[in-house]
């Protein structure tokens, strides 16, 4: 294997230089040519034999030996300028074929090297960044679904088995199969909310900005939970100031206030009640979301916003640990800021700051 390539460099080696023979002895003959015979007439001079003779010889080992600096000088060329960001690329391609994603190729300074294949390598690690992404969702998609997946197979797999009691009365066998729908549910639930996060997370989101009133968006979210808090009694209260416009990605904005209000009904008991406020600071849009739950400790307050965490597992069946840490993700794209207070058997305050127009 490596004596065939060493005859195939030869080989093109010679292939270049006969190229470079062949157009130096062109250009040389003719330039020849032409000023012999310009100085014959000019001059009235005669040549002999032995002088064509002479001069042919001398003609030719000037056009062997000019053929031969041409080809060394393209040949470091060639391997400056072509060959070598080709084997960093080829040598950057064979590492991802192998797995690894974190490669990158750096770009040739532009004296050396063919601007165009610096746009190549431009386009080759947003290539490799793109599959280091994916496979960073891949691998964090399966390890969370495995470990979060456990719980709901567990309940349906029980309820499954439960099913097929014989004599099952007909309220029993409701029970069980609306606990197999919950726990499939939740599980769709928990995958939707995974890719989104990790899409989030660990690829280049481009937020679709454009400019909407926030009060008018909050209001919109709110009334979806309307048969949530009528079924439950709590009480609504909304103190939203009109006309505050706000330049964001409206679709996202909307997966932080549906979060904050699912999680404030969720954790609010009957008789309860969830405050919404829109107000406007200098730069600043300022949503609040209060609610009179439960609440929690400063130790739990301090990891809501990390993935799968719940502090309070009495709830553990209505959500996934996903909401909060989506939240934040969404905040930190619109270069916002939220923050939490809370008390246990008082209540948490959710407080989001949006820059406004």
């Amino acid at each position: 294997m490596r004596k065939g390539c060493r005859t195939k460099t030869v080989l093109r080696w010679l292939n270049h230089y006969f190229v470079f023979f062949l157009l130096v002895a062109f250009v040389i003959t003719c330039c020849t040519m032409l000023f012999v015979s310009t100085l014959r007439d000019t001059l009235g001079i005669t040549l002999t034999g032995d002088n064509i003779s002479a001069a042919a010889k001398l003609t030719f080992w000037n056009v062997a030996l000019l053929s031969f600096i041409f080809t060394v000088v393209d040949k470091v060329r060639r391997k400056v300028t072509v060959e070598r960001p080709v084997k960093h690329i080829l040598n950057a391609a064979e590492k991802i074929v192998q797995g690894d994603f974190s490669v990158r190729v750096d770009t040739q300074r532009k004296l050396t090297t063919d601007d165009n294949f610096n746009q190549v390598i431009d386009c080759f690690n947003k290539m490799a960044e793109e599959l280091s992404s994916v496979e960073t969702l891949r691998t964090d998609f399966i390890a969370n679904v495995s470990h979060e997946m456990k719980t709901p197979l567990a309940v349906m797999q029980n309820y499954g088995t439960l099913l097929q009691t014989p004599d099952l009365s007909e309220e029993k066998r409701m029970e069980y199969a609306k606990g197999v729908a919950d726990g499939s549910r939740r599980m769709a639930e928990m995958m939707t909310n995974i890719l989104k996060l990790n899409r989030l997370e660990n690829q280049q989101i481009y937020p679709q900005i454009s400019e909407f009133d926030l009060g008018e968006q909050l209001r919109e979210c709110l009334l979806q939970f309307e048969n949530v808090w009528e079924k439950a009694e709590i009480e609504i209260e909304t103190d939203i100031a009109e006309d505050v416009k706000v330049k964001a990605d409206a679709e996202l904005l909307s997966l932080v206030w549906n979060n904050l209000f699912s999680n404030a009904f969720k954790f609010t008991g009957k008789g309860g009640m969830v405050s919404v406020s829109l107000s406007t600071t200098e730069n600043h849009a300022v949503v609040k979301v209060k609610d009179t739950g439960c609440g929690m400790s400063a130790e739990v307050g301090a990891h809501i916003f990390e993935k799968f965490y719940q502090g309070d597992t009495s709830h553990s069946a209505q959500g996934n640990g996903l909401g909060l840490a989506l939240v934040k993700r969404v905040v930190d794209i619109m270069q916002g800021e939220i923050s939490v207070e809370s008390a246990v058997n008082v209540g948490t305050a959710f407080t989001v700051k949006i820059r406004r127009i």
